[in-house]
């Protein structure tokens, strides 16, 4: 089984009025959790970005986070303070440059002994990019096609120094960038950094199963995950990859308690402080793209339809056709007779793995035995000591049952995953 950390902080997940939360923004913050997760022998620590502050009806949302420092910059400064972890930064491929990009990537690797990683994503919204370039956005249908060549480039990049040290100029000629010169940093410690990936679409599978070593997904329940599993691990033959070459992690949430009834009744009252009314509201906003604010939270769902192209919510996903996921909200709620926070409640959270540590040993063991997931990135409630329980409870079942690490095998993060060096391609 394989476990990281993410920092939690935008969105609901965070219960930010609790009182043992902390600073989204010290650095203290991240070196405690960085340096838990390296405490229970996590895979790696995972940092998400936002390039835009999001607005909501044209203010800034509540839900994020003002002031979070530069991801790969926090990285560098975790690597001075921990020994092993993996340290993974989001940063977008619609907005930077293969070669800057691959030259602070590799760099972070030096850092760290060999512990970078770099989670994939794209944008084509014309809001973040209005912070970018003219013109602003990049067209939906170029997002993956540009990401892709821009992965490949940075290998390309990372490739023109070879294992002896030895430095070779480069030339790339393709649909998105067209560069040449020579590469300013040698060969890492592992070669490349290990490659991240979070897109659900078709497109987004089928870049994961090309290019990417993990795959962060949504995918939590049982059966959305085995279905995903099997979907995404199936399409890797056609690229000449095999199966262990691509880890699978959802982003997963946990509640403990010393019974399960207890973890429970925890685990209730976290999500109705994570979706207080007005965070309903803004949640039911998201999808219906109108202003809801003369609905009462405890009533019922609206019975008008959403406004697909609404600009209400800016620099938010919009996950899915808004009708559809209105009606499946309303069925949900004329079903089991819920109001509008009740229905978010229940639609909205991550799969979480409720229960005493014991159990939750076990949820987690099952999910990697039924090839649901090859581990989990742990999305915690609280900043920064909200993986400590699961580290100090948690952790050393695991380690009994044989299912997790008790030791570091190896110096890098491709270690730690079990994945090959790459091989350089001269």
């Amino acid at each position: 089984m394989h476990l990281a950390a993410h920092f939690p902080g935008v969105n609901n997940t965070t219960v930010w009025a609790a009182p043992r939360s902390g600073s989204q923004i010290d650095f203290s913050s991240f070196e405690h959790l960085a340096r838990t997760a390296e405490r229970g022998r996590f895979d790696f620590f995972f940092l998400a970005e936002g390039l835009r502050l999001r607005e909501h009806n044209g203010r800034i949302h509540d839900l994020d986070v003002l002031g979070r420092p530069e991801s790969l910059t926090v990285l560098a400064a975790l690597a001075a303070v921990t020994d092993r972890i993996g340290l993974a930064a989001t940063v977008n491929a619609t907005f930077n440059e293969p070669y800057e990009l691959a030259r602070r990537l590799a760099t972070l690797d030096h850092l760290s002994e060999g512990r970078a990683a770099w989670n994939v994503v794209t944008s084509f919204d014309a809001f973040t990019g209005e912070n970018f370039r003219r013109g602003g956005y990049l067209d939906r249908a170029d997002r993956y096609t540009r990401a892709a060549e821009f992965v490949a480039t940075a290998r390309e990049l990372w490739d023109t120094w070879a294992p002896d040290g030895t430095p070779r100029p480069f030339a790339h000629r393709g649909q998105h960038f067209a560069i040449e010169g020579e590469f300013t940093v040698p060969r890492s410690p592992q070669a490349h950094p290990v490659v991240i990936q979070a897109g659900d679409s078709p497109d987004g599978r089928e870049f994961a199963a090309s290019t990417a070593d993990i795959v962060f997904t949504r995918h939590g329940t049982l059966e959305s995950g085995r279905a995903f599993y099997a979907d995404v691990k199936a399409r890797l033959a056609k690229y000449g990859r095999e199966p262990d070459q691509l880890k699978i992690m959802p982003g997963v949430t946990f509640v403990l308690g010393d019974s399960d009834a207890e973890a429970q009744e925890r685990a209730a009252e976290i999500r109705r402080r994570q979706v207080s009314p007005q965070n309903a509201l803004l949640a039911l906003e998201q999808v219906w793209g109108r202003d809801l604010s003369a609905y009462d939270p405890d009533g019922p769902l609206p019975d008008i339809d959403p406004d697909p192209g609404s600009s209400l919510v800016q620099g938010r996903v919009r996950h899915g056709d808004p009708l559809a996921v209105a009606a499946r909200w309303r069925a949900l709620s004329e079903e089991k007779g819920l109001s509008i926070r009740q229905t978010v409640i229940e639609t909205t959270g991550r799969q979480s793995f409720i229960g005493s540590p014991r159990t939750v040993a076990e949820q987690l063991t099952e999910f990697v035995a039924a090839d649901a997931a090859d581990g989990f990135i742990l999305v915690p409630h609280l900043t920064p000591g909200g993986l400590d329980d699961f580290v100090d409870r948690v952790v050393p079942l695991l380690q009994e049952r044989g299912v997790f690490r008790s030791e570091y095998g190896g110096p890098t993060l491709r270690s730690h995953l079990g994945l090959a060096e790459p091989v350089w391609k001269g």
